[in-house]
């Protein structure tokens, strides 16, 4: 008999990948590690090979998903022309929004430091509007991977605990 209660070995790793997803939609805690860390510790109790595999797969769609949520969107911004430097600036807005003006502060900040630092490289509004829109939208597909990524590692989790348990 041990200290945790019947199926704990399933449902902790599970709440810790529904946090970790929940980490992903408002990012706050590092979404896609806890989904993995929620697979590691499942197969750190089950042992066995299948729990193990699903470990490997997890990693693999994690380094996946990590790597397309930089690469897709920060080719479509340099392509519509916004600066690394224009983000960097628009996060610093996003922290101090975020403080400024609870829960909405972050995306208004880094909104308007968008456009606010691509109104002062182009002087043109329109301009700098259009390359605030393809950040936000570049941003969102940022997310849209991540949770694509942890989903799929979820998944992973459920069909291995399926398996495990036929």
């Amino acid at each position: 008999m041990g200290i945790a209660p019947d199926g704990a070995e399933i449902w902790v790793p599970a709440l810790l990948i529904l946090v970790g997803i929940a980490g992903i939609v408002v990012p706050i805690l590092p979404g896609l590690i806890l989904t993995v860390a929620g697979v590691v510790l499942w197969a750190i109790g089950d042992g066995s090979t299948t729990a193990w595999a699903c470990v490997a797969v997890a990693v693999a769609l994690y380094a996946a998903g990590l790597t397309l949520q930089y690469l897709l969107p920060g080719r479509r911004m340099k392509a519509q022309g916004v600066a690394t430097s224009t983000l960097l600036l628009a996060l610093a807005l996003a922290v101090v929004g975020f403080f400024v003006v609870p829960v909405v502060g972050a995306v208004i900040g880094f909104v308007l430091g968008i456009l606010l630092v691509e109104q002062g490289r182009s002087r043109d509004w329109r301009q700098a509007w259009s390359r605030t829109r393809h950040a936000v939208v570049a941003v969102l597909m940022s997310m849209g991977i991540e949770l694509a990524a942890g989903l799929l590692i979820a998944a992973t989790f459920v069909a291995g605990v399926v398996a495990t348990r036929a």
